[in-house]
């Protein structure tokens, strides 16, 4: 594989997107797995006496997520759900707790700035995101599960389920 080929999208192997997006992808899942996973499962594993409910939730989410982001090391795609939940809490994190904190002086020396420069590495999630690719799978699902509805049953407007429900009434909007 030459460089250049590493930045043209892949529409077999990987639906479209960048090669560099999936290595990236796979690059932010194992940094989460190997660091985020390991600290919070410490954490969990080793605390002594009764939790703080709010921070016992804290952890049990960082336990979470990115234990289930070993799954993108081989599905990069399918497991971008976490990817984007990761940025949103993050983003939301440093806009609502870090910045005002920031703005007013206190930030430097505060329990909130180590967490601060761990966050500060969003951009490199954000340049891995194949945003074309979200934005076609998880904002136009419509019109994919319309094509993929009709090819099950075979005939147009007939559908089955939940997905036939959505669809139906997708092709009834779209009609009216």
């Amino acid at each position: 594989m030459s460089l250049a080929s590493m930045f043209i999208p892949n529409r077999v192997r990987y639906e479209g997107v960048r090669p560099i997006n999936i290595h990236l992808l796979r690059l932010i899942y194992f940094l989460m797995a190997a660091f985020v996973a390991t600290d919070a499962w410490r954490s969990l594993l080793t605390h002594q006496g009764p939790w703080d409910p709010v921070r016992a939730v804290a952890i049990c989410v960082w336990a979470t997520y990115p234990t289930l982001s070993v799954l993108g090391l081989i599905h990069p795609l399918r497991m971008l759900p976490i990817m984007l939940f990761a940025i949103g809490y993050k983003a939301l994190w440093l806009i609502f707790v870090a910045y005002p904190l920031w703005r007013s002086g206190t930030l430097a020396g505060s329990p909130a700035e180590g967490m601060t420069y761990v966050f500060l590495w969003i951009p490199l999630p954000l340049i891995a995101v194949p945003w074309k690719y979200v934005f076609e799978t998880y904002v136009k699902w419509p019109k994919r599960h319309l094509a993929g509805s009709a090819k099950q049953t075979g005939q147009p407007g007939q559908h089955s389920g939940t997905r036939g429900l959505v669809v139906a009434a997708a092709e009834e909007a779209r009609s009216a």
